[in-house]
């Protein structure tokens, strides 16, 4: 092992949502963790809407209390628009007992508050630090290059290494674990603008995924400062078909929401659009000896159901409460505790995104009238239970979707010829 400058039981790559949970639960555990952040904060990230599942993670780590105080936009459920049809899920009224709500949330203030919070408990955090190599002894024991603010190199000795980059994915890069993802290709433009049309009650606050096609949508986030996320979803060719910089694209884009256009054909940009290409990643393996890979420096799904954030942190609570066994002498099961069920959850949504994308599980959406027990249950998944086996449509998921959209196809050729 070659000499380091600091000696730490966790590093923690990454102070999102999933290093910022990870290293709270560590730090309360007693564990001496080091947290390095290639950023600086606040700083601009995607996926701002959250999911009731990931509630009880900030809780139960000491976090919510500061996030409540900041007063961000209440997301109560998620509506659906396709063509005159309406599908609104309220998340009051779903199969799984837990949190019925949660926030749309303007990232760089919600992570920026997350990270203050955790140097508040006494967590060590650095802000442009960013890991540079990172090599394992047979032990496990692990020692990281890491440049400083400055671009000078210094060591880190840890006994383990939580992986919450994100979008950077660290150690998947550095050890090779990156795989094609399965979930079909496609590419997003987005932004923030001001939202100075926004109706008053309701209609102004409700997050919003209007559907233009099977493989193309449009989100509508707005938060409480008076701001709206838009983001536009499609194949490549439909994205790559509109000419410019990604202002023009995206207010040319906007065009396509019958819904929306007047709402934001005039809404000032509050900065130039982003846009991220065959944005779905995965990996060959979620654990190592000496690491574990949470959020979506593991998997990366489609944005369509707002999975990012609750896989994080649910990743992250999990990882570092084993992380916290074996280092007390436990004996921890990786495959089963960690890898095994976190790719059961990844999986369930998985199979959302790919039938969104079929059109089947649009066609359960939006197929009317509804069946209220078929919606409370897709309704608990689409607010993060996605580990619940009382749910059939968790336990089924790789089928029910599929056969109840087939059903309603006959039912819909049938009627049609009589």
């Amino acid at each position: 092992m070659e000499t380091t400058d600091i000696k730490v039981d966790v590093l923690v790559i990454g102070a999102g949502p999933s290093g910022c949970v990870a290293s709270a639960y560590l730090h309360q555990q007693g564990l001496q963790v080091k947290v390095v952040e290639k950023n600086t904060f606040p700083r601009f990230v995607i996926g701002e809407s959250l999911l009731p599942r990931c509630m009880q993670h900030f809780e139960e780590v000491g976090l919510l209390d500061a996030l409540k105080a900041a007063n961000f936009e209440v997301k109560n459920g998620a509506r659906f628009l396709r063509d005159d049809v309406v599908c609104n899920f309220d998340f009051s009224d779903k199969h799984t007992k837990g949190w019925d709500w949660t926030w749309q949330v303007p990232r760089a203030d919600f992570d920026t508050i997350l990270a203050k919070e955790i140097q508040k408990m006494g967590v060590d955090l650095s802000f442009e630090h960013e890991v540079i190599d990172v090599q394992f002894d047979d032990a496990g024991i692990s020692t990281t290059t890491i440049n400083d603010a400055q671009g000078n190199p210094y060591k880190v000795e840890a006994k383990f290494i939580i992986d919450s980059s994100g979008y950077g994915r660290v150690l998947p890069r550095l050890l090779n674990l990156d795989k094609p993802s399965t979930i079909p290709e496609h590419s997003s433009i987005f932004g923030h603008v001001e939202d100075i049309h926004r109706p008053t009650g309701e209609e102004g606050t409700m997050i919003t995924f209007d559907v233009l096609d099977k493989d193309t949508w449009f989100w509508v986030i707005p938060f409480s400062n008076g701001n709206t996320s838009l983001g536009f979803v499609g194949k490549n060719e439909f994205i790559d078909s509109f000419e410019g910089e990604t202002s023009e694209r995206l207010k040319n884009m906007l065009k396509h929401s019958d819904y929306y256009y007047e709402r934001f054909k005039d809404a000032p940009l509050l900065f130039e659009p982003k846009s991220i290409r065959n944005y779905s990643k995965a990996v060959t393996k979620f654990y190592g000896k000496g690491f574990a890979l949470t959020g979506n420096s593991a998997e990366f799904l489609d944005p369509v159901f707002s999975s990012g954030v609750t896989f994080a942190t649910e990743s992250a609570l999990i990882s570092a409460k084993l992380i916290t066994k074996e280092l007390q002498g436990e004996t921890v099961d990786w495959e089963e505790d960690y890898s095994n069920y976190i790719k059961a959850g990844v999986d369930v949504f998985a199979t959302y995104v790919k039938e969104w994308y079929t059109g089947n599980l649009q066609t359960l959406f939006f197929h009317r009238p509804e069946n209220p027990e078929v919606k409370r249950q897709i309704c608990a998944v689409l607010a993060g239970y996605v580990w619940d086996e009382t749910n059939p449509f968790v336990t089924k998921h790789k089928r029910i979707v599929k056969t109840l959209a087939h059903l309603i196809n006959m039912e819909k050729e049938k009627s049609a010829s009589v």
